[in-house]
C-alpha cells in the first residue's frame, strides 16, 4: 500500500481486509486478475527470451467497479530477467542480467539518495539519462518485439495529459 511518505509498504491479506481497503470478496477478485495478470506476462515474456520475476499491480476502485491502476510490466513496476545464461549465472552464484529501474535506484543510492522527505535528487548528466532511455527502450522492444518510435509531442499536448483526473479516465474506459 502507499506509505503517508516515502516508499510503499508491504502489507498482507488480513490486513488490507482488516483496514478495510477491500472486503474478503474483493481481495479474492483482485487476487484473481493479479494472478491472471502476472501469468499473462510471463507467459508474453517468455516468448521474448524474459523471465518475468516480480512486479506489482496497482488496483482501486470506482463505484462498486475493480479497476487496474497505473502502468504493468514496465521497468518502474517489474523486473525482468533475460533467459539465456540465466541458470548457469544462478549456479555460480552471479547477478542476473536484467532489465528494470534497478540500475537507476543504486545510481541514486551510490549518489546518497534514498528518497526521503526534504531531500533533492541528483542531477543526471544528459549521458546518463541517455543510458536510462536506452535501458527502456531496449525493454519495450523485447517485451513488444517491435521498433522504439519516439512520439513528438508539444507542451500543451503534455500539459492535458498530466492533467487528466479519475473522472476523465474512467469516461474513456
Amino acid at each position: 500500500t502507499k506509505a503517508d511518505e516515502g516508499h510503499d509498504e508491504d502489507i498482507s491479506r488480513d490486513e488490507i481486509i482488516a483496514q478495510g481497503f477491500a472486503t474478503k470478496e474483493e481481495y479474492e477478485t483482485i487476487e484473481g486478475y493479479a494472478l491472471s495478470l502476472f501469468e499473462r506476462g510471463r507467459k508474453m515474456a517468455a516468448e521474448k527470451g524474459l523471465i518475468l520475476v516480480d512486479t506489482k499491480y496497482e488496483f482501486g476502485k470506482i463505484g462498486d467497479v475493480i479497476y487496474l491502476m497505473d502502468e504493468i510490466h514496465t521497468p518502474d513496476s517489474s523486473r525482468y530477467f533475460y533467459a539465456e545464461g540465466f541458470e548457469e549465472r544462478q549456479m555460480r552464484g552471479e547477478k542476473q542480467k536484467q532489465l528494470s529501474k534497478e540500475f537507476v535506484r543504486e545510481w541514486l543510492i551510490e549518489n546518497n539518495f534514498m528518497g526521503k522527505p526534504g531531500q533533492t535528487v541528483p542531477v543526471m548528466s544528459r549521458d546518463w539519462v541517455e543510458e536510462i532511455s536506452k535501458k527502456y527502450i531496449e525493454l519495450y522492444e523485447s517485451v513488444t518485439g517491435e521498433k522504439f518510435v519516439p512520439v513528438a509531442a508539444n507542451e500543451a499536448e503534455l500539459t492535458n495529459i498530466l492533467n487528466l483526473t479519475a473522472e476523465d479516465l474512467h469516461n474513456r474506459v
